[in-house]
């Protein structure tokens, strides 16, 4: 964890139910939160929605990249025994929500936000008090 600690803007919470991390407006902040969610995933026996759930927040972090200037935060919590589902949220400072777009074959990008709607059970955006967060739900096994 120790190059992880260096590209953290803050460890939030990692203990408990919820895993909270805000990484710096940097093309290394994805990396390093797929980084910082898979091994969350691990450390709560999770590992069976480690790589979707890693791809996904990759997406959500690359979109943040792409549209947004500030600190971007992932948060992870727990799925409880009484709706085991994993939910996980990205935020960034820009209010303006996503917009899912019909991407051609030969555009490099677009398909993200079409990526989590048909992988997640559930996923939508909130405003936030600056900006806004995207989440989406896991069902666990």
């Amino acid at each position: 964890m120790g190059s992880l600690a260096r590209e953290v803007i803050g460890v939030i919470d990692t203990d408990g139910d919820r895993a909270e991390w805000t990484f710096p407006a940097d093309p290394g902040a994805v990396r390093t939160a797929r980084s910082a969610v898979r091994a969350q995933l691990r450390t709560w026996n999770l590992d069976s929605v480690g790589d979707v759930t890693a791809l996904l927040v990759s997406e959500l972090v690359t979109n943040a990249l792409r549209h947004a200037t500030g600190p971007i935060g992932v948060r992870l919590v727990r799925p409880s025994a009484l709706n085991g589902v994993l939910l996980v949220e990205v935020s960034d400072p820009l209010p303006d929500p996503p917009r899912e777009r019909a991407a051609r074959l030969e555009d490099e990008s677009g398909r993200g936000l079409q990526l989590v709607a048909s992988t997640s059970r559930r996923w939508g955006t909130r405003p936030g008090g600056a900006g806004k967060t995207v989440w989406f739900e896991l069902p666990v096994p």
